[in-house]
């Protein structure tokens, strides 16, 4: 591959802010050599030192990276930011990048790119614990408010603490339907509901982007087209064990209507997912590769003209905690990595997410496989929304803004009453609840300095008016490092896991607490339980001022919870709240008082 020129251009149509954005584009993709087009196709994980500082080669990580050979040898410049931390550290980090790419010949700007990190999912693949920033419930628990308001406050705060540390691009919202219950990606769902999913979307990408995309923008990449809900058996395709989509309730339709929302709304950006349809018309591949779906559904039918940037690792195999994972090219496993980019463009995707191989796509074009002009239209898409995100006349940030903006008190306060709120009521009995005077309260999985602004601490049940519990939905281990963050398998607590419970509800009345990442199976501590209630995100602060009657629960469950685990096995992947007889359906939730 040749190397792109180093010495740098100045004095340019480009980088005149007078002129359109339309004029800029085209003065700079006729200036750019092939190199430095392939570089814009590739959109993949950077990381940062603790201090700042840019992580090289032989630096120790999840993933191997070196980001001055991705910048300045292959000429990229979308990134996405693994892992968190300090917001003065990670605006400095940005503005390292900025200037390492100003000194380009082309001085093309970094658009940093990053997944979810405003609640308390903490898994590298898909989201990040908030740390500094502030904390909300998962989309789960905004969806369990059915406020669209709510949503457009929340992804305002978003831009704005995305601003002030350099992300641009939000790798969310993620609008599938949470159709299977055992799916591990529902916790960053909008529920089952799909027209309620289309309402909250609409607010999400104006809150994001606002009334249309500028320079105060995050560019809004919406996830995972046509619907990633419908997977068989509810594992996921991450793995080849998941790759299989099917619909055998025939709800194509009801999946897609969320992303004509987003579509209306004017979302800039679009993820296919990594799912392989069985049994339907569309050609058995994964959509990332699918041109039928793709260029037909969302392109010509839907009338999409954003970016479509596939979702990560469609390419190469990849080393993921020193764990060898391949690349999740699901129908096409045998072709080459070539032949793999080559289908990808062909379907009509613009980007390559989670990949650094910009020397395939020049292979491609010097062999004549690929005609460069198939390249220059994704790249007027790629550079316009640089151009329009303002990052060529303003690429850096304030980094004393950025300590004052990440985590604003408002912004805290703001997060902290929407995990009250979301809190969903499902029993109550004798009206336990909102518990009075200050009783001795025993507690499981509860920070004993939260309690002790209610009641008194007390360390045997036998002592106790009062117990509180919380729990974490089921799942099943998985041995591989990378899957055992997507937690997937049985919804219901074994009989070992629920003789401590159960021994517990049998002792003294207890406020029981699950967090639903998915839709747990409880049948048994439903029964005994003095009351409960399912959490989406919560502190255990927010838990307690509702249990003690100072904040209202006014959440309603964003998917029907299910009886047994035969009823999920039966029900179908692509039906939402499908399941015979469940404990407690979509909507459910009662209020204080």
């Amino acid at each position: 591959m040749n190397a792109a020129p180093t010495v740098r251009d100045e004095g340019h149509p480009y980088q005149d802010s007078s002129l359109p954005v339309e004029q800029r584009v085209e003065d700079l993709l006729a200036r750019m050599t092939l190199v430095e087009k392939a570089g814009q196709f590739f959109h993949t994980m950077l990381a940062m030192k603790p201090d700042g500082s840019t992580v090289e080669k032989g630096d120790p990580g999840m993933l191997p990276m070196d980001t001055t050979h991705m910048l300045h040898g292959q000429s990229m410049t979308h990134f996405n930011l693994l892992g968190t931390g300090d917001p003065t550290a990670m605006a400095r980090w940005h503005n390292t990048l900025q200037r390492m790419a100003a000194d380009t010949r082309l001085g093309i700007p970094v658009t940093l790119s990053t997944d979810p990190r405003h609640a308390f999912t903490e898994n590298v693949g898909a989201s990040f614990n908030s740390g500094a920033f502030s904390a909300w419930p998962e989309p789960l628990g905004l969806a369990a408010l059915r406020d669209p308001r709510l949503v457009y406050e929340f992804a305002d705060t978003v831009r704005r603490e995305y601003l002030a540390v350099g992300f641009r691009v939000a790798l969310h919202p993620q609008i599938d339907l949470a159709s299977e219950p055992r799916w591990s990606r529902q916790n960053g769902t909008f529920g089952s509901d799909a027209d309620l999913t289309a309402q909250l979307v609409r607010a999400y990408v104006r809150g994001l982007q606002g009334d249309r995309l500028g320079k105060r923008s995050v560019s809004a990449m919406v996830k995972h087209f046509p619907g990633g809900g419908p997977q068989k058996d509810g594992e996921d395709p991450h793995f080849p064990h998941g790759k299989e989509q099917v619909y055998p309730g025939g709800m194509r339709e009801l999946h897609l209507a969320p992303f004509k929302a987003a579509i209306e709304a004017g979302c800039a950006q679009m993820m296919p997912y990594y799912g392989q349809p069985i049994g339907t018309d569309w050609e058995e591949v994964g959509f990332g590769f699918n041109k039928g779906v793709v260029q037909g559904l969302l392109r010509e039918r839907l009338g999409f003209d954003g970016i479509v940037c596939t979702d990560w690792g469609l390419i190469s195999d990849a080393e993921i905690f020193g764990e060898t994972h391949e690349a999740r090219a699901w129908g096409l496993e045998s072709l080459t990595e070539l032949e793999r980019v080559a289908r990808v463009l062909e379907a009509g995707c613009d980007q390559f997410g989670g990949e650094a191989r910009p020397e395939l796509l020049v292979e491609l074009v010097e062999s004549g496989r690929v005609p460069e002009s198939r390249l220059d239209a994704s790249l007027r898409r790629l550079l316009r929304e640089k151009f329009v995100l303002g990052l060529f006349d303003a690429p850096y940030v304030d980094v004393d803004l950025a300590a004052e903006t990440v985590g604003r008190a408002e912004f805290r306060e703001a997060g902290e009453r929407a995990q009250r709120r979301s809190l969903t009521l499902l029993t109550n009995t004798g009206g336990l609840l909102p518990v009075a005077g200050r009783p001795k309260v025993y507690a499981r999985n509860v920070e004993p300095e939260a309690i002790a602004g209610h009641g008194e601490v007390v360390t045997d049940p036998a002592l106790a008016d009062l117990a509180i519990l919380r729990l974490r939905t089921p799942f099943e281990p998985r041995a591989n490092k990378f899957e055992s963050l997507f937690h997937s398998g049985r919804l219901s607590f074994t009989e070992e896991e629920l003789k401590p419970i159960l021994a517990l509800l049998d002792t003294v009345p207890t406020v029981v607490c699950v967090n639903l990442e998915r839709a747990a199976v409880i049948p048994e501590i439903a029964e005994r339980a003095a009351a409960l209630i399912a959490d989406y995100g919560a502190s255990d602060a927010a838990l307690l001022d509702v249990v003690f009657g100072r904040a209202e629960p006014e959440g309603s469950l964003p998917f029907e919870l299910p009886r047994s685990m035969a009823a999920v096995a039966a029900s179908r992947p692509d039906v939402p709240n499908d399941t015979e007889n469940p404990l407690f359906p979509h909507g459910a939730g009662l209020r204080l008082g």
